[in-house]
């Protein structure tokens, strides 16, 4: 297949470049090695601001949400111009990852499922930046199993009163509302019990814990909290679907979350080359070294693997599909080879590769090895997304499941 821009296509990406020269800076070049370490972040509040300001300038530019309608803040581009611009505002120092959720996730579920005011009221401002918006899924006692949520919701008139916890959700110390999939009824299967809503984040009853991790990062950037909820009213005009229609729209939300969240962000195959050519060993550079070279090359192919994969979602898009599941391949590859050349980098170091420099905090491969956890369960485990990869991509049978056709409450639990 012929990759390279039609003639309309090559016009909207100059368009495109116009604009970002105009209005960002381009990053730094990764050829002097220079950003081999990472100076400390900046405050939340100060992050915040210039993510919000971002937002907002490309919003009046029309660049917010290019595939969103006009009247929410979109020009209705198609797929593959969405994908020219996300690969020409990719080569620009601009902020990410605050609205990637909100946008990504939460707003093609409003689309969907809420009603027209609903669209009107939240959609546009989600794509200023106006507001921010969370996920709230995983919980304590699910692990993995997104089904096996444990937090309540009891009707009360027109309002649903919901008591529970959920964790590791991120951003959720900023947002302003968020999704929340939460169990109606226990004496069902388990993803038939479960109802959907969206909540106001400062609702009464609901806390928010940031969760200190293991890079030293604490309520900083999109970092993970436990939300508590204790007693909180949610109106059921708030509900989007069906009541027990919950674990359908939770499903549309999680293909848009992988595809959202894709590649892990962070030291690659670049990164690894400049300091295979720099590092010393034993009086030479790290790249004659032939299990340096083999690791390299290993993650040159990984890395050509996942651009041609990509391509795979790139073509479904430009047919008018829907993306498959490639998009778990993505994740679960682009997050491990993150983790193996963060420990590259590390092991590089010989003993002080595991110090932390404490003006500068960690380097760009100890946050790599440190986040590399997080990004393998963010979006679905590992194990997810194998499963994933062989039921739905290789066709092989699903895996024999002890709860089929139990009532949630009558699956077994530990003590």
């Amino acid at each position: 297949m012929d990759f390279n821009d039609t003639p309309e296509q090559a016009k909207f990406r100059a368009r495109c470049r116009e604009w970002l020269e105009a209005n960002a800076e381009l990053k730094e070049s990764k050829s002097s090695g220079s950003n081999i370490s990472r100076s400390g972040e900046p405050s939340l509040a100060d992050h915040l601001k210039v993510a919000k300001a971002w937002q907002k300038k490309k919003y009046d530019a029309g660049w917010a949400m290019l595939h969103w309608p006009k009247e929410y803040g979109g020009i209705e581009a198609s797929p593959i111009e969405r994908i020219i611009w996300g690969q020409e505002e990719a080569k620009y120092d601009v902020p990410g990852g605050i609205f990637e959720i909100g946008l990504g996730m939460c707003g093609p579920v409003m689309m969907q499922y809420a009603s027209d005011e609903q669209k009107d009221r939240y959609l546009a401002p989600m794509a200023e930046g106006k507001e921010i918006w969370c996920q709230l899924f995983s919980e304590p006692a699910a692990g993995s199993d997104v089904a096996g949520l444990r937090s309540k919701a009891e009707r009360d008139g027109d309002d649903w009163i919901i008591n529970g916890q959920k964790v590791w959700t991120s951003g959720a110390h900023y947002s302003d509302f968020g999704i929340l999939v939460v169990r109606h009824d226990p004496d069902v299967a388990k993803h038939k019990g479960l109802t959907f809503f969206f909540v106001d984040m400062k609702s009464p009853g609901i806390t928010v814990k940031p969760i200190k991790q293991i890079t030293g990062q604490s309520g900083s950037g999109s970092g993970f909290n436990e939300v508590y909820f204790d007693n909180v009213r949610i109106p059921d005009a708030q509900r989007l679907g069906e009541i027990g229609d919950g674990w359908k729209v939770a499903i549309t939300t999680l293909m848009n979350e992988r595809l959202a969240v894709g590649d892990a962000r962070g030291s690659d195959i670049e990164e690894a080359l400049i300091l295979s050519k720099t590092k010393d060993d034993a009086g030479e550079a790290l790249i004659k070294n032939n299990s340096v070279r083999e690791k390299l090359a290993d993650w040159f192919c990984e890395a050509n693997g996942l651009k041609y994969t990509k391509f795979r979602t790139i073509s479904a898009l430009s047919k008018g599909e829907a993306p498959g599941p490639e998009a778990s391949i993505t994740k679960i590859v682009s997050a491990n080879k993150l983790q193996a050349i963060g420990n590259f980098g590390i092991d590089s170091g010989d003993m002080a590769g595991m110090l932390i420099d404490e003006k500068d905090g960690v380097s760009s491969f100890q946050g790599a090895w440190l986040g590399a956890p997080g990004l393998r369960i963010a979006g679905g485990t590992d194990e997810i997304l194998r499963n994933v990869i062989a039921e739905r991509v290789l066709g092989l049978p699903q895996d024999p499941r002890a709860d089929k056709g139990l009532a949630f409450k009558d699956i077994p639990t530990k003590a």
